[in-house]
C-alpha cells in the first residue's frame, strides 16, 4: 500500500506543477495567437475617460468656457493615456483661444483704460502682450484708439513646442498646454539637430505679394509667416480653401500651417516668445 500511496503522491505533485505551467505559461500564449487569428474577440479596453470627456464637451455646449476648460485640464491630468485624449486637447485649444480672442470675462483679463497719448503698441509693451492679440480680444477692426475707451487686456507667457516626427506645433502657456497646430507642410534639410533652442525673430505679413506692417489697412487678411532666430525655419501659410496667398512668394525653408492657423498663431507671439524644436 506503501508504494501505491507514493504513486499518488507523484501523480498530484507532478500533475499540479503541469497545470500551473500550463495555466501560467501556455494558455495566455494560446490566447494571444488565437486573438491574432480572430478565433476569439479582443476585449476592449475601458473606456473609463469617457463620462468625463462628454460632461466637458456638455459645458461646451452650454457656453460655460471657464468650466469646460478646468474639466478638461483636469482629464488630462487624470488619463493622460486616455482613448479621448486627443480630442480633449484640440476642444481644449479651442476653448482657450475662444476665451482669449473675444471679450468673454475671465480671470486672466484686465481691464484698461486708455489715457491720453496711448497707442496699441505702446500699450501692449506696458502690458506685456501684442497689438494684435489686444485688437482681437476687443473685436477691434483698426489700430485708432480714443482716450476712456475700455479695453481688455490678458497677459498670457506663449512658447512654442515644435515636434518635427509629429509634424505639430504646440503652444503653451505658462509652460501649460494651449493649443496644438498641425503641420502641413514640410520644407527642411535632412541633417537636423535633434534639439534646437531659439525664439522667434519677427511676425511678417504679406499683400499683394508686398510687405506691410501692423497698423496698416492691408494687415487685416494679410498672409503670415514667423521668422525664427534658427537659420533656415519659418512658419509659413499654406494656402487653404477661401483664402489667397498674399505672399506671392516662393515657399520658404520651413514649416507650413493652414494660413488661418497662422494669422493666429502670428498674433500671440513676439520677439521675445521662445521656441522649441525637437525630433
Amino acid at each position: 500500500m506503501k508504494w501505491l500511496f507514493l504513486l499518488l503522491l507523484a501523480v498530484v505533485i507532478f500533475g499540479g506543477a503541469a497545470f500551473f505551467s500550463y495555466d501560467l505559461f501556455v494558455k495566455p500564449e494560446r490566447k494571444i495567437q488565437q486573438e491574432k487569428s480572430g478565433e476569439i474577440p479582443v476585449e476592449p479596453v475601458p473606456d473609463v475617460s469617457l463620462p468625463e470627456f462628454q460632461a466637458a464637451a456638455k459645458l461646451r455646449q452650454e457656453g460655460k468656457l471657464i468650466e469646460t476648460h478646468d474639466a478638461l485640464v483636469a482629464l488630462l491630468q487624470k488619463f493622460p493615456n486616455g482613448l479621448h485624449i486627443e480630442e480633449a486637447k484640440d476642444l481644449l485649444g479651442q476653448v482657450n483661444i475662444e476665451m482669449l480672442f473675444t471679450d468673454y470675462r475671465s480671470p486672466e483679463k484686465q481691464e484698461y483704460v486708455v489715457r491720453s497719448g496711448d497707442v496699441l503698441a505702446k500699450i501692449a509693451a506696458k502690458t506685456k502682450t501684442t497689438p494684435d492679440l489686444i485688437m482681437r480680444t476687443n473685436n477691434l477692426t483698426n489700430p485708432m484708439l480714443r482716450v476712456g475707451q475700455h479695453l481688455l487686456i490678458s497677459h498670457p507667457d506663449f512658447s512654442v513646442f515644435i515636434q518635427r516626427k509629429a509634424q505639430t506645433v504646440i503652444l503653451l502657456n505658462h509652460g501649460q498646454f494651449f493649443k496644438r497646430y498641425r503641420v502641413r507642410t514640410v520644407r527642411l534639410s535632412a541633417k537636423q539637430p535633434p534639439r534646437i533652442t531659439t525664439r522667434v525673430a519677427e511676425v511678417m505679413a504679406w499683400k499683394g505679394g508686398k510687405r506691410v506692417g501692423f497698423g496698416t489697412k492691408e494687415w487685416l487678411g494679410s498672409t503670415r509667416w514667423v521668422r525664427l532666430a534658427q537659420p533656415g525655419y519659418f512658419l509659413f501659410a499654406v494656402a487653404e480653401a477661401g483664402r489667397r496667398d498674399e505672399s506671392n512668394q516662393p515657399p520658404p525653408p520651413g514649416l507650413g500651417l493652414p494660413a488661418g492657423d497662422m494669422e493666429e498663431l502670428s498674433s500671440l507671439v513676439n520677439s521675445k516668445t521662445t521656441v522649441t524644436i525637437t525630433d
